[in-house]
């Protein structure tokens, strides 16, 4: 029999492995380019059923494509426009269960069905957005979103 509870908690746990992981990886290194990479790749290992995982980064006031996994993706994004966008703007996690249902959702994936999209805070600063894409509606949760915020808590402090 399926245990939520007993799920829920090995989920909390590859989460901090995934996050001692990183910082492992970007501890020593100070190039964005390179920390922003191997974040990628590490979260395109670390998560199942996912499409698409990447940055954005904040530039003259859009969005602008950073290191990602993934097809290829949209290169600009206005502030306050789609799922990123509006994260950015806001400076909130967004977690949306179905992005056909999203005003204004661009899509940069047809096969993309929810995203997650956790703002890059530095000192009170956006500098840009971790956006996750997957293939299934209602794909992230509350522990993804702790997990991940908690991630992108770690990488911004080497960025």
């Amino acid at each position: 029999m399926f245990n939520v509870e007993m799920y829920q908690g090995k989920k909390e746990k590859n989460y901090e492995l995934v996050q001692k992981q990183l910082f492992a990886l970007i501890e020593d290194e100070p190039n964005q380019i390179a920390n922003l990479s191997n974040a990628a790749a590490l979260l395109n290992q670390f998560l199942v059923e996912i499409n698409w995982v990447g940055f954005y980064l904040l530039e003259e006031g859009q969005l602008v494509l950073g290191p990602f996994q993934g097809l290829p993706a949209c290169v600009r994004i206005p502030m306050g426009k789609g799922v990123c966008g509006t994260s950015a703007a806001t400076k909130k996690t967004l977690r949306v269960d179905d992005v056909h249902q999203f005003p204004g959702h661009i899509a940069c994936d047809a096969a993309s069905r929810s995203e997650i999209v956790i703002p890059l805070m530095k000192e009170g600063k956006l500098i840009g957005v971790l956006d996750i894409d997957s293939p299934i509606t209602n794909r992230f949760d509350e522990v993804d979103q702790q997990g991940l915020e908690k991630f992108a808590d770690i990488l911004t402090k080497r960025l």
